[in-house]
């Protein structure tokens, strides 16, 4: 089978400081990374330079595009990278304000990225919009309202809807659940599982919540200064950790 994504030695510092330094992985159709560490450990760095909002200092980050198979992101064209953003690829931020246009209605930001690849027929846009908005259970009588006017867990679940209308094949996902009610959290990680489940989705997920990567991902990264320093399935890392620092990691889980 070929790799949706294989990622060749990234680097990326700051100055003196390592982001990321010579990470390598590949993630398969349908499979599902979690990538955790404490803050500073390079997980998030790692994250925006696969999603091309950090230009990363060495590597590769190759995708099987599905007009022109494997193809090396970095060296693609801006406008080509654009249009992969905007079709088969996805951004799910931590803090939902920033990956949804606040000034404009829930069904105006589903519909803007059906816009974005191409839609025009406002009845089918709205249509869309509504089954959207259905599946990630907000009732279409919210349709019209602003994101101002919904809670948190709402906002979130209004910007999943928006990153997965046009049928992407690959979500970044940055502290899905962060600043959540732990009861509003968990609705979110079932509703989450279940989108990724059903739309054959792979994804890669920064948290520093062992909770979440047990329920999300299949094979679990850990980093530590910008480092990988432990890779495998999910419960066999948390189950018998290695590395004396993924072993700290989990036993101080275990202590709250």
């Amino acid at each position: 089978m070929t790799p949706l994504l294989e990622v060749q030695a990234l680097t990326k510092g700051y100055g003196g400081r390592i982001g990321c330094s010579d990470v390598s992985f590949t993630l398969y159709p349908g499979e599902v990374l979690g990538i955790v560490g404490e803050s500073g450990s390079g997980k998030s760095t790692l994250l925006n330079c696969l999603a091309g909002h950090l230009a990363p200092d060495a590597g590769r980050v190759i995708f099987d595009t599905r007009a022109d198979g494997p193809r090396d992101v970095l060296a693609m064209s801006e406008p080509e990278r654009r249009m992969l953003g905007r079709t088969d690829w996805a951004f799910v931020h931590q803090n939902p304000r920033d990956g949804l246009r606040m000034r404009i209605s829930a069904g105006g930001n589903v519909g803007e990225r059906l816009m974005a690849v191409g839609a025009r027929h406002y009845g089918d846009i709205r249509a869309q919009a509504v089954d959207w908005l259905g599946r990630v259970e907000i009732s279409d009588s919210r349709i019209d309202d602003r994101p101002s006017a919904f809670s948190g867990g709402m906002q979130q679940r209004l910007q999943i809807a928006r990153n997965l209308v046009t049928g992407p094949r690959l979500v970044f996902m940055d502290e899905p659940t962060g600043g959540l009610d732990v009861s509003v959290q968990a609705r979110l990680l079932d509703l989450i599982r279940g989108l990724v489940r059903r739309m054959g989705l792979s994804a890669i997920v920064v948290t520093h919540d062992l909770a979440v990567v047990r329920l999300l991902a299949d094979r679990l990264m850990v980093m530590k200064d910008g480092r990988v320093i432990e890779t495998g399935l999910t419960d066999q890392v948390l189950d018998d950790p290695q590395a004396a620092y993924t072993q700290l990691l989990v036993s101080s889980v275990l202590q709250v």
